[in-house]
Parts: structure tokens; sequence; C-alpha cells
């Protein structure tokens, strides 16, 4: 007997005009069974859709034209932070110039890159933090710290608490990574490789926490294919392992399972665990039908798993067993970014400036 075909979207969003290089859901208000969807565009734009009338309900632009390429909502709060640097801009903004019935998610992060090929010299040349208030109508920059760092890859949140979260960047050094604390700016470390490493660029970033451990750890993603576990507290590599012969372009983790997924330019993914001594060990690859993985992101339930492919598929796995569940061929053009809700639904965004919302495998 044939396989069933794949289902269509349950719906697509239109209206970015450009490219979808970003997602990120976040839940709905209380007494709303609907969460929001925000995403980011090449042309710079944030759009905050409402996932019941399937419309954006508000377009901020504070990138200057350049891609947005990371989206992270925070706890409560007033102001936007934005970094402005030779490659990248990010941005915090009070959710306060939201709609009343969102108004409660009040930080979002965005992370922004330049364009190839428009970049000047007077563009993003000044290193500066800028804090922004937004708060009732307002939008002044009322504080500044300078910064000092260059990088190309997505940057990590940590909440550390209702007002104080971690954020890990790139850092000055080509291969270094960069910990802040937020929202005070403090700069609490760098962490260089070993003298001896030379994994390259930093690709992709996840900060956790263990439960058994109030330390922050950060999972990086490197140029050489190697994904490394840090001690944030302790600056120091805890583990480092091969996973791909092409740079890390994405990658995921289980805490609960002690489980990751990365995926790069080559044909397959790659999945690896972390034993009880903190480190890493590959488990197996998966090899797929063609290269290239942009985005890959676990579901909340730990269930299943979803991949945005250059090959402009979207492709489902069965976390634990990595069984392939579904090839999602919908889009004409690269899937730059997945998502997915706490209610199961999965979001796909790509430069074919649509974005496909899907629900697959419902949570039991």
């Amino acid at each position: 007997m044939a396989a069933p075909p794949p289902p269509d979207p349950q719906f697509v969003l239109r209206g970015t005009q450009s490219a979808v290089h970003a997602l990120h859901f976040c839940g709905g208000a209380q007494g709303q069974g609907h969460p929001l969807l925000l995403s980011g565009s090449l042309s710079g734009l944030v759009h905050i859709w409402s996932l019941q009338t399937r419309r954006a309900v508000a377009t901020l632009d504070g990138h200057e034209g350049q891609c947005v390429t990371w989206l992270q909502t925070l706890p409560q709060g007033h102001q936007l932070l934005s970094f402005k640097w030779t490659y990248f801009s990010q941005i915090l903004w009070a959710g306060s110039c939201l709609p009343s019935p969102w108004a409660q998610y009040a930080l979002l992060l965005s992370w922004s890159a330049v364009r190839p090929g428009i970049l000047t010299s007077c563009q993003g040349r000044d290193l500066k933090l800028c804090l922004w208030d937004l708060g009732e109508g307002r939008n002044a920059v009322v504080d500044s710290v300078r910064l000092e760092s260059i990088g190309f890859c997505r940057g990590s949140v940590l909440a550390r608490g209702h007002q104080h979260w971690t954020l890990a960047v790139p850092g000055r050094g080509s291969d270094e990574v960069q910990i802040l604390e937020m929202p005070s700016k403090t700069s609490v470390c760098t962490l260089k490789p070993e003298a001896d490493a030379k994994p390259g660029m930093p690709m992709c970033l996840e900060l956790w926490q263990a439960n058994s451990s109030p330390r922050p750890l950060l999972l990086a993603g490197y140029e050489d294919g190697s994904v490394a576990l840090w001690d944030v507290s302790e600056r120091k590599v805890c583990s480092r392992i091969a996973c791909h012969t092409e740079p890390v372009m994405a990658l995921d983790f289980d805490s609960q399972k002690a489980r990751g997924v990365s995926g790069s330019a080559e044909k397959a993914l790659a999945v690896w665990s972390l034993d009880e001594q903190q480190a890493l060990q590959a488990l197996r690859t998966q090899e797929l039908t063609n290269p290239g993985i942009a985005d890959v992101k676990i579901r909340p339930d730990r269930k299943i798993l979803a991949t945005a492919g250059w090959d402009h598929r979207i492709r489902v796995f069965h976390w634990w067993t990595m069984k392939p569940l579904a090839v999602l061929a919908f889009h004409s053009a690269t899937v730059h970014c997945v998502a997915f809700a706490t209610d199961g639904l999965l979001a796909a965004g790509s430069r074919d400036q649509r974005i496909s919302v899907w629900s697959l495998y419902p949570r039991t």
C-alpha cells in the first residue's frame, strides 16, 4: 500500500515582502488559545502575526533595512536594547507598543545581519549597544555601551530570574564568544578556544542550564564542523566532538534526554549525547537526500524534530529513533527557518516570502 501523501499547510501567511529568515512563537494572552508568531525578514522588518486572524497585527522597523536573523521573547520589561556592529545589529524592544491583548509579552530580542554587497564605511561602524525606551509610545535612546563584537552566528539567551538573563553573542575575535549579563549589559567573560584548537568561527549557540546545577552551559557549533560544550562559569571547554565536515549551520539540544542534533551544509544530520561527565558522544548520523540544513528545531514535547532545507523542503523526524516521518514540499525556494509553538504548531519561513503553518502529529 502506498504511503499517504504529505499534508498541506494548515494555512499560509503572506505579506512579509521579502525572504523570511527568523521565526519565533510566543504564547497568546491569558484566555486566548492562539499563540503569536513573530517573523524577521530580509528587508529588516519584524512582523507580529495573530494566528487567530492570520494577519499581521504589528510591523516593527528597527534594523535599517538589514536582514533579521534571530528573534527571541524575554520576560516582562519596558525597554528596547539594540546592538550595532560592523556586520550585525541586534534589538530588544518593549511590547508596550503592541495591541493591548499581547502587551504582557514585553521584551523581544531580534538580531539582524547586513546583506552581502551593501556594506558601506558608515553602516554599523559605531560598535555601540543602545538601550531604547519605548514605553507609552516613547522612542528614545536612554543608555548605551561600547561593544567589540563581530560575528556571523545567531546568539542565545538564558533566563536567570524574572528580571535578569544571560546573553551569548559572537566575540571580538573571530573564534570567540562573549557572555553578557542583561539588562545591566555587564560583560561576564569571553570564551576563547584553547591555543591548539582551530575551530574557526562560532556558527550557532545554545545556552542552557542543567536541572542539577545553577551553572550556565553553552553549546557552540563551529566553522570546522565541531560542537563544543563550554562551562561558562569556568570559562573552559568541557568537551568537543567532530560532527560534520562542513560548518555547523544549526543545532538544538534536549536537556531532559541530554541529546542534541546538528545540521550543516552536508547531506546529514548528526545526533549526539552528553554523559554525566559532561562529555559529548556521537550517537548516529541521519543521511539526507539533498545537502544543506539552515535550521533544526526539536518540538517542546520532545517527540519530533523539524529541519529547514536548502532544497526547499521541511523534513520531520521522530526525535528518539530519527525515523523520517514527512517531507513537506510546499515552498518554492530555500527554507531558512523553522519554529514550534508550545501547542505543537510548526511554522517555516522561506526565501519565497511565505510562512507555512502546519499541524502535524498532534501532541497527546
